[in-house]
């Protein structure tokens, strides 16, 4: 077979007087020293995701000096990626990932080498990739790419450092280390896709994600060096909300710890509460209804900012409130007998509540539009931003 992946893999033995100068902090500590330093230096550490927790993780591990650092990304810089996405500014929007955060890497450290990878970690390169680094980084932020990563380390023989973030609440965990447990021994399988939050609607505070990217940087340098004693048997969880954190211990079992095949689990991280396709309309008929002037009633159910980015001619109530008991859906003044349509930023969330619309408040026709309002303007429809 071929390989797609093709790097040089220099042997570096001894530090220049440039890297002495750089890294004398750290070789003035007396567990660390020449020797701690020489082993970064001869590290190669592949992260995956150029994200939240990839971003502070990559910029630690380069100023670190951590020889090779490879960088797998297949997305373009966002301008809501910004407020978390800390390698990147507002003149990068539209820019590969991959490639800006390589371009402020050797900005901070020219004396490591950096190797973009625009593309997606699948089943088919997964293993070609890990083989060319010794240690995985995992930034992902979806439950398909963290059991690939951990089955294809479990195949490869390779340690990888887990990092998960959620609103205020975030995770850390050193796997398959020194024979140590897998991913697969605390979370033996994915969760139920209506149990997991929505990828593309869930929020996260900011420095969240750069407290658990700087801790996984933490322990990947731990790991490479063999000073203190890795995450490894142990699920750190922190609460930035109060401060606190916990720390579960837990054991490898060795029938989750078996992988003889890599291939990607089936799951969407939409909610599948939408039930039959009856209960969705598309833009495009929705379009014609408007059209037609039919008498119809429409439901946002975003919260109070969004609205402020782009909105329909429309009732508001947030999901939440819905879900908490319906507290004011009766104030809008809805009739249950007319047509209703419901719409988020995706569907997800308007999915959930047009079901909950029918099962619990008596509306008799209720669609949840497909794609939300982020199809509505991508198909190039008008909104407003301002009441």
């Amino acid at each position: 077979m071929q390989r797609r992946y093709r790097f040089n893999n220099k042997r570096m033995s001894d530090l220049t007087q440039k890297e002495v100068e750089r890294y004398q902090r750290h070789l003035s500590l007396p567990q660390f020293g020449e020797a701690a330093q020489l082993k970064l230096k001869q590290a190669r550490v592949l992260v995956i995701g150029a994200g939240g927790l990839g971003c502070p993780a990559l910029q630690y591990l380069a100023a670190a000096g951590v020889g090779t650092l490879g960088i797998l990304d297949f997305d373009v810089v966002d301008v809501s990626n910004l407020q978390r996405q800390i390698l990147f500014t507002e003149s990068d929007v539209g820019r590969s990932k991959v490639e800006v955060a390589a371009e402020r890497l050797r900005a901070l450290n020219p004396c490591i080498e950096v190797r973009a990878i625009d593309d997606r970690l699948t089943a088919d390169n997964a293993l070609e990739l890990f083989d060319e680094f010794n240690l995985i980084v995992d930034g992902s932020d979806n439950f398909t790419t963290r059991y690939l990563v951990n089955d294809a380390c479990v195949m490869a023989g390779k340690p990888f450092i887990y990092g998960a973030v959620y609103t205020f609440q975030g995770q850390v965990s050193v796997f398959n280390y020194q024979d140590g447990p897998t991913y697969r021994c605390l979370f033996p399988e994915p969760p139920d896709p209506k149990d997991a939050p929505n990828c593309s609607e869930i929020g996260v505070i900011g420095v969240l994600p750069g407290l658990i990217g700087t801790m996984q940087a933490t322990e990947a340098i731990k790991v490479i060096t063999g000073i203190g004693d890795p995450l490894s048997g142990k699920l750190l969880m922190w609460d930035v909300l109060t401060m606190k954190q916990q720390c579960i211990r837990f054991n490898r079992v060795p029938e989750n710890a078996q992988v003889t095949e890599l291939k990607e689990i089936d799951f969407s991280c939409e909610i599948e509460t939408q039930g039959p396709e009856d209960d969705e309309i598309e833009v495009e008929r929705f379009q014609a209804w408007l059209a037609e002037e039919r008498t119809v009633q429409v439901l946002d159910v975003r919260e109070d900012w969004e609205r402020s980015l782009a909105k329909l001619d429309s009732h508001h109530l947030p999901v939440g409130q819905l879900l908490s008991g319906g507290e004011g859906l009766s104030d809008l003044g809805l009739d249950p007998m007319i047509p209703t349509v419901v719409y988020c930023a995706s569907g997800a969330r308007s999915s959930r509540a047009a079901m909950l619309m029918k099962a619990q408040h008596g509306f008799q026709s209720v669609w949840s539009l497909k794609g939300g309002i982020t199809e509505w303007v991508n198909t190039g429809n008008a909104v407003t931003t301002s009441d």
